[in-house]
């Protein structure tokens, strides 16, 4: 065989180990749908990745929570909020090419990416998936100077229809009264880390707005999901589950 084609076999197969191994170290989980699987990628923080149907969904994709170099190109990125630990540009510069669709908030839009701004309320159907952005806010937790951390309308949590299985990613909030809106829920993220989103009391109080078949506590940093999991224990309609999602 020539030898620059050898060469070249061997260094795509080194490539490709190390796009394996990168995305191998993140926990993983398949939830049936009645049109096929949603794999679901635990990346960390607020960062997420959901494959389906031959489409890669990244959420909040930041350059912290993984080397995104090896990651595969997004067919839609969802953007909750502007915020540093979920908009990164850079990011978004490796991931994205020209199909690829993005789904933002006005706030990401001034600080200068690119994509289809929704506001709370707005739906939308995009790479053949039913998408809503819904409210996520604070109530309580503000800073000093007295401005929520997340204001109200600034940015967005999003309900997916994948097939038959709703998705319910927060973003950051807290247990607004709007979540007793959702409908239907079989798969929820809620954040979970004070003083930014919930503390666990409030996580639970938010899930029992809506009860979702499954709920991954996210975003969560140093909080103790053990206390999540007392505190919904009795309540044999949620299971919760928990993830490297620190």
């Amino acid at each position: 065989m020539n030898t620059k084609i050898v060469r070249f076999l061997v260094f795509f197969l080194l490539i490709l180990s190390f796009s394996l191994i990168a995305q191998e170290k993140f926990e993983k989980d398949t939830i049936a749908t009645s049109e096929g699987n949603i794999i679901i990628t635990f990346i960390g923080h607020g960062t997420l990745m959901f494959e389906f149907q031959d489409k890669i969904i990244h959420v909040d994709p930041v350059s912290r929570e993984a080397n995104y170099e090896h990651m595969p190109e997004a067919d839609l990125v969802l953007i909750t909020h502007e915020h540093g630990d979920h908009l990164d540009m850079e990011v978004l510069s490796m991931i994205c090419n020209e199909d690829t669709k993005v789904i933002l908030t006005e706030r990401c839009k001034k600080r200068g990416a690119e994509g289809t701004v929704m506001h709370n309320g707005d739906s939308v159907e995009m790479c053949g998936l039913n998408i809503k952005a819904v409210p996520a806010y604070n109530i309580v937790h503000k800073r000093s100077s007295g401005e929520s951390y997340h204001p109200k309308g600034a940015g967005n949590g999003y309900v997916v229809d994948f097939a038959d299985k709703r998705v319910y990613i927060a973003g950051d909030t807290e247990n607004i009264p709007e979540m007793k809106n959702l409908e239907n829920i079989d798969i929820a993220f809620l954040p979970m880390n004070l003083p930014y989103t919930m503390s666990p009391e409030m996580a639970a109080d938010a899930a029992k707005k809506f009860y979702p078949n499954i709920l991954y506590p996210y975003h969560y940093g140093r909080t103790d999901t053990d206390e999540l999991v007392k505190l919904l224990e009795d309540t044999e309609e949620i299971e919760v589950r928990i993830r490297d999602m620190q």
